[in-house]
This record gives structure tokens, C-alpha cells and sequence, in this order.
């Protein structure tokens, strides 16, 4: 059947709803070169402005989805299961969780992206552990799959191709915010991935995309039931991101503190509680556990008994990064030239965080991109960040700043400080505030 792109524009435009054929045609047409970049950005406006129903929505994923390769996992002893942040501020979860599931019968063939905006990216952070190939050849990617039972690598161009055509459309017309195209540019790689099972960790916060409850809450249902309409088994947790997850924030020292987690060196609560719950919500989503009880005791073994530490460190290995990571990894990881106090100006219990504020400090110190082209310095960030409610003052800073020279120091001390408001204790909520069902 052949359609007009122009005609599709304009029925969207209208408020109309547009049929599987339809959608299909327009992401084909794209990737083919017969419908034009300008008319995929009209659409995508028309789309902004108009919305899309649920199943246009599904129409649109599982079209981009077919645009590329889609791998299929068919042959694993287990279920191929993956979990899905939509960005926050010193979150190393993935790096925890897939050799906690490895480590309780699933297979994690996780496909992560690069830092987007203020937020930090799983493969940024595993660049900084020297020899790490991020992007495998397939056969090797699902070679460490089978044998270590996780991988975290990049997504290649192969896997969805249409959603980065369309992507880098958006990026440039205004029209990134929309939940529709958010919604299908997310599951169009994860179904690409050929995944059994997914849990969604969606954040609300000052250091989230999703700012509010009620948006962050429209963006998890959204995906939730696209994700099962599709056929991709799928839950969804809404998780706090009003304060860093983690107490360190850039890549190398998050890559650090999440070694320092899985070896019990350190383990920051909230992260162990939303480490430990997304996981939980997976080993029942891929059937290895019958309840979110009994699959919480099984990941809190998969990390008290040191297995977890152990998967992590074979991944590291058989995909080129040092044998003895986990236990030498202050060795291996890089160091900022200057390393200083941040001091707040007065002493005070810390009331407010603008988590977002820090995200964009580690930009400015070189530890994310302005542009996509740009290298990032892996050492830089801030480490021992103050959490909700703390008392700071002479003998407790915000935080420690980490820099490639005293000025980018200075900047980014002075980033930190308007970061933090002083008041009184607040009521901190819980790190997972809310579970979305299929």
C-alpha cells in the first residue's frame, strides 16, 4: 500500500489517528531516503502537539524496532532480561545489578548509552577502566553473554537504526520532550535487543528529565504499556532523584564507588535499596524467583557473598579491561591533578538539592559533553557529596571537587555550594516511591 507523507503529516496535524500501515511507512520511508528529514520533522511536531494513542505508540516502537537487526536470545539457558534508567545523577545501578542477575540465573545482554544532557552515561563510565571494549563484534558480545552471563556495551548501529535518524531530528526542531517519541526511541532498541523482560527505572526530581511526580508517573505508564503491547514483558519503578543517588558523581569515581559496593566496601542505602529493588522486580519478571521477597534475598546473597563482585570483575576481564579490576581499581582508574573541599558558607543542615545543578558542575569540569564530539576527562566530578538532611559545616564539606586545574576547581566548588540550600531537616521520601504494572 503506498501513502503520501504529506497526507500523514497533515492527518496527524488534525488530531487524527493513524493506522500501523501508516506509521510503518513514514519510519521506512525514512530509513530508505523517500521520505524527506524535513517531513520526519513535521511529523514529529504534529506528533508533539497532537499526541498518539497507546497503540499508535506501539505502531511507531515496533517500527523502528524492525528498521534494523533484532537479536534473538532464544538459545540462552535463561531468560535475557535488562533494566532501563531514564537518567539521574550518581547512578551506577547498572553496573551492580547485571552481575547480581547473572549471578541468580538471568542473562543481561545490556545495550546502555553515552552521558545525554546532565546526566551521566553507563558507557561513559565504563571507558574509564583502561582495555573495556564498549563496542564488541556481535559474535564476542554474545560470547560474554553466555559465558559470564552479562555484557554492558554500546548500542550498535544496527540495532535501531531508524531511531537515531530520528533522534538526531528531534534534537534539532524541539521536539525531544514528547512522552510519545520518548517512549518509542527507549523500547525500539530494548525490543531490538531481543530481551525476554524489562524493568524500567523511571526518575522524578530536580535531577531528573521528569521533574515532577505526575509527569515522571505519565512517562512510566507510558512505557510500561507500550513495552507489554509490543509483547516485551515489562514493570516499571518510580525512583527519587531530588539528591544524587550515589555520594560521588563523574565517571571514574562512580565507576569506583560502585566496586567499593559490590565488594562491601561501601554501600551507599539508597543506592543498595534501589539496586537491590529493580533487580528484585527482574528475577520475577524472567521467572527466577516467585515474589519480590524471595528474589530481594536472593540478589542481597548475590552481593553479601561476593559472587556478584566476581561476575562483574569476569565481564571486566573477558571484554579486555584488567584481570584484577575489582581488586586493584584505585590503581587502574584515573585521578584528577587537584582534589579540594567544597565548604559551605556557613554550617547548617542541608534542606534542598538541586541534583540537576551537580550534573551540569561535572559537565562544566569536563566530565560530560556540550557537544557530541567532545572528549570527556574521566577523572573529574565530586565525590563524598552531602545527602537530604545532613549537617555540614567546618568539619563536614558538601563535598570534594575533582579537577583537571584550580580554576575548573573553583567554578565547579562555587557550582556546588548554589547547588545546596540550608533550612530546616526535610522529610526524606523514599528512594522508590512507586510501582507501575503491565
Amino acid at each position: 500500500m503506498s501513502f503520501l507523507p504529506q497526507e500523514i503529516i497533515r492527518r496527524k496535524r488534525d488530531g487524527g489517528v493513524l493506522s500501523r500501515e501508516e506509521i510503518a511507512f513514514m519510519v521506512e520511508g525514512l530509513t530508505a531516503g523517500s521520505v524527506t528529514e524535513g517531513q520526519v520533522a513535521a511529523f514529529a511536531m504534529a506528533t508533539f502537539f497532537k499526541g498518539m494513542t497507546i497503540d499508535e505508540r506501539v505502531a511507531l516502537t515496533l517500527a523502528m524496532r524492525d528498521s534494523g537487526t533484532v537479536l534473538d536470545w532464544s538459545d540462552l539457558p535463561g531468560p535475557a532480561l535488562d533494566k532501563h534508567s531514564t537518567g539521574g545523577i550518581g547512578d551506577t545501578v547498572s553496573l551492580m545489578l547485571a552481575p547480581a542477575i547473572a549471578a541468580c540465573g538471568g542473562y543481561v545482554p545490556m545495550i546502555s548509552g553515552r552521558g545525554l544532557g546532565h546526566t551521566g552515561g553507563t558507557l561513559d563510565k565504563l571507558d574509564t577502566v583502561p582495555g573495556y571494549r564498549t563496542q564488541p563484534d556481535n559474535a564476542l558480545f554474545r560470547k560474554v553473554v553466555r559465558e559470564v552471563g552479562c555484557a554492558v556495551i554500546g548500542q550498535t548501529a544496527d540495532l535501531a537504526p531508524a531511531d537515531k535518524r530520528v533522534y538526531a531530528i528531534r534534537d534539532v526542531t524541539g521536539t525531544v520532550e514528547s512522552i510519545d517519541l520518548i517512549t518509542a526511541s527507549i523500547l525500539s532498541k530494548k525490543l531490538a535487543a531481543g530481551l525476554h523482560g524489562l524493568v524500567l527505572d523511571v526518575k522524578t526530581g530536580t535531577g531528573a528529565f521528569m521533574a515532577t511526580l505526575d509527569d515522571s508517573r505519565a512517562l512510566a505508564e507510558s512505557l510500561v504499556h507500550v513495552a507489554n503491547g509490543a509483547g516485551l514483558p515489562t514493570v516499571g519503578l518510580i525512583t527519587d532523584m531530588n539528591e544524587p543517588l550515589g555520594t560521588a558523581a563523574g565517571n571514574a569515581l562512580e565507576v569506583q564507588l560502585a566496586v567499593d559496593f559490590l565488594t562491601g566496601k561501601r554501600i551507599d542505602p539508597r543506592m543498595w535499596e534501589v539496586t537491590v529493588a529493580l533487580s528484585a522486580e527482574m528475577l520475577v519478571i524472567g521467572g527466577l524467583r516467585p515474589d519480590v521477597a524471595e528474589a530481594r534475598v536472593a540478589i542481597e546473597e548475590a552481593f553479601t557473598s561476593g559472587r556478584a563482585a566476581e561476575i562483574f570483575g569476569s565481564m571486566v576481564s573477558v571484554l579486555g579491561g584488567p584481570i584484577d579490576f575489582v581488586t586493584k581499581a584505585d590503581s587502574y582508574l584515573a585521578k584528577a591533578p587537584v582534589v579540594k573541599p567544597v565548604y559551605a558558607p556557613e554550617a547548617g543542615t542541608i534542606a534542598a538539592i538541586d541534583a540537576r545543578a551537580i550534573g551540569v558542575a561535572v559537565v562544566g569540569l569536563g566530565g560530560g559533553r556540550t557537544r557530541p564530539q567532545d572528549a570527556i576527562d574521566p577523572s573529574v566530578g565530586f565525590s563524598a557529596l552531602a545527602g537530604l538532611g545532613e549537617d555540614v559545616g567546618p568539619d563536614h564539606p558538601l563535598g570534594f571537587v575533582h579537577a583537571a586545574n584550580d580554576a575548573a576547581a573553583d567554578a565547579a566548588s562555587a557550582a556546588l555550594i548554589a547547588a545546596y540550600r540550608l533550612g530546616d531537616r526535610p522529610d526524606r521520601g523514599p528512594s522508590v516511591i512507586e510501582r507501575v504494572g503491565g
